[in-house]
């Protein structure tokens, strides 16, 4: 019971506990540390393998684009070494010779479309033996002005072999004719013969790297391995590679490409470049499917973590949250909370230390209770005792002097007037007494107005020793102050009020004033007293409403405030020191209106002082 009323006067330590307790759970903070650690550790993994992969596909299709370049330029060669041997073929037939020789282009026009249909080429032509053409034909287009004004400007170059016509691209080789042999012999003229360069041969420049490929001539897509509905965006992609031909990377259609480029420019006589491109599509896909890999490895890696950690807290944590709860309980005045027993070694060590530290301290408040409460009863012994003995003495001395059959009748009522008020002082310190005692038991409220019971305080203080010579001024207000208080209790804590006001005014050198003002909102009627005395004391503003707290004065036993606090707060209101400085201060007295039942008078909570004094006078 001594424990219980020490933690109990220690509330506000408690509250101080409870306020800074609230925290993130060491299991949760596990758990989020454990999901963060494992959100970072995936991320830095997909970010890595993301770089690492993207570079590594990078240099695999920069070798395949390099590959694909190659096999170009093989085929190339190789086209054109299957074109001069053809040629030579066509240069040796005698027919050919022979119709060169008549040197009229009518006839080689004529007479050429045999030799054509005999070679099988996509392209064929025939020139003088000064590079003059004489015929030419395509599969598109026969003997044509168009064709004979390109071909003849192509072939006024011997380093050309491209050729650009009718929105076609030819490969083609250029071999002159002899009449006699090709070192001793006589010119007789040219035969060009070459392939059309069409998405066939494109596949076989791509085919093994698994690559696309283009010719653009003149700033425009000629052909492609890529559909049609992709080549404007491929026409658009192009106007964008670096210039220096290294390998750049852009949006055809919904895939990625990676594009190099070759200039073709001085085999044709005008702009002609071959683009090679691979898309990202296969990288992609092989990404995605690292990704979500790695995404469920990690999600199963949270899973089994969050069972470790829930492991880890059985272990760890949960007999750490009933170690807390315990410290908490015992802050709260339950000492028989029980502690953890199992968990991790240092918690058991926690837990045996502060099972024992609380045996401790409730030993060490028992004594430290009992010897306050012995110093109590000393000092309200002292208190009542000095009291006591100047009220008797004056009833003796007086009683005494009433004795002699020799005294005057005027002398007489006097000593009758010391009597009574010796008597009254006795009574009023008795009453106080009583009721300090019985705050805390059940109140027996009554509707009454707050007013009436000022006004029956104030009447009755004006016939104390103490108000003499003091003016109390009542603020009269028209505030309906009616409430629901035990009268009784109300009008000594209000005389209390009262009476501390007009013995702190009587120290005054100057103006001797108590006022006393009502006031009242929808929920509280207060009472407010201002008194000019010179203050209270800094040195007990803190416990001025602690009991036998009573600095400067020669009588009372110190319970008049510390009863107006514990009438208030019974009353669920407050008694509180507004201000105070020499010539004003201002005490404010506060009570609900209480016009229902409250729970806390069929239920009353002792206060703080109450329960102390309590504990203290057992």
């Amino acid at each position: 019971m001594a424990l219980d009323t020490d933690l109990s006067r220690s509330g506000k330590d408690s509250v101080s506990i409870e306020k800074y307790a609230p925290g993130i759970r060491t299991r949760l903070l596990f758990l989020i540390s454990l999901l963060l650690i494992l959100a970072g550790t995936t991320a830095s993994s997909l970010y890595i393998i993301r770089s690492q992969l993207r570079r590594q596909v990078q240099a695999n299709l920069q070798t395949d684009l390099a590959h694909s370049m190659e096999t170009f330029q093989d085929l190339e060669a190789g086209r054109l070494a299957a074109l001069d041997r053809e040629n030579a073929l066509m240069a040796a037939e005698p027919r050919l010779k022979a119709l060169m020789t008549t040197n009229d282009a009518r006839t080689i026009a004529d007479d050429a479309v045999d030799f054509w249909k005999i070679s099988g080429n996509d392209l064929f032509a025939l020139a003088d033996s000064d590079r003059r053409l004489q015929a030419a034909y395509t599969r598109e287009a026969a003997n044509t002005d168009s064709l004979k004004r390109d071909l003849q400007t192509q072939i006024a170059d011997p380093s050309r072999h491209y050729l650009w016509n009718g929105g076609r691209l030819y490969e083609y080789s250029v071999r002159p004719l002899y009449f006699g042999s090709a070192t001793e012999g006589t010119i007789l003229g040219h035969v060009i013969s070459g392939y059309a360069v069409d998405q066939a041969f494109l596949r076989e420049v791509g085919r093994g790297a698994g690559a696309d490929a283009a010719f653009c001539a003149g700033g425009l897509v000629a052909v492609s391995t890529l559909s049609e509905g992709l080549q404007p965006q491929l026409q658009q992609a192009k106007s964008k590679m670096h210039a220096d031909g290294s390998l750049s990377i852009a949006m055809i259609g919904p895939e990625r490409y990676v594009m190099a480029s070759k200039d073709l420019t001085g085999g044709a006589g005008r702009p002609l470049q071959l683009i090679v491109m691979k898309s990202f599509a296969a990288a992609d896909r092989a990404e995605r499917e690292i990704n979500w890999l790695i995404f469920w490895v990690s999600l199963l890696a949270m899973a089994a973590g969050s069972a470790l950690i829930l492991l880890i807290a059985r272990m760890i944590t949960q007999p750490l949250e009933l170690l807390s709860a315990g410290v908490r309980a015992f802050g709260e005045g339950d000492r028989q909370h029980p502690l953890p027993q199992d968990g991790t070694q240092e918690v058991r060590y926690l837990s045996r230390v502060f099972a024992e530290m609380r045996d401790e301290i409730q030993k060490t408040n028992r004594a430290l209770l009992e010897s306050e409460r012995l110093a109590t009863i000393g000092r309200m012994a002292s208190s009542i005792s000095h009291d006591l003995r100047h009220y008797l003495a004056a009833v003796y001395a007086n009683a005494e002097f009433l004795s002699s059959p020799a005294l005057p009748s005027s002398e007489r009522a006097e000593l009758f007037e010391e009597i009574r008020l010796a008597v009254n002082g006795t009574t009023d310190l008795l009453d106080s007494l009583l009721i300090f005692s019985r705050t805390g038991a059940a109140l027996q409220r009554v509707p009454t107005t707050l007013s009436s019971l000022v006004d029956r305080a104030i009447a009755l203080i004006k016939t104390h020793p103490d108000a003499e010579k003091v003016t109390i001024k009542l603020v009269k207000s028209d505030v309906d102050t009616t409430t629901s208080v035990d009268t009784k209790q109300v009008e000594r804590a209000i005389y209390n009020l009262l009476l501390n006001a007009c013995q702190s005014a009587r120290e005054s050198t100057g103006l001797r004033e108590v006022k006393v003002a009502l006031a009242a909102d929808s929920s509280t009627v207060s009472v407010t007293i201002v008194d000019s005395g010179l203050g209270v004391a800094e040195g007990i503003r803190e416990s001025l409403f602690d009991p036998f707290v009573s600095q400067g004065k020669q009588r009372g036993t110190g319970l008049g405030l510390t009863l107006a606090w514990s009438v208030a707060r019974e009353h669920d209101g407050e008694v509180k020191l507004v201000s105070s400085r020499s010539g004003q201060t201002v005490f404010r007295f506060t009570v609900a209106r209480g016009l229902q039942e409250p729970v806390s008078s069929k239920n009353p909570t002792p206060s703080k002082v109450v329960m102390r004094c309590a504990a203290l006078l057992a």
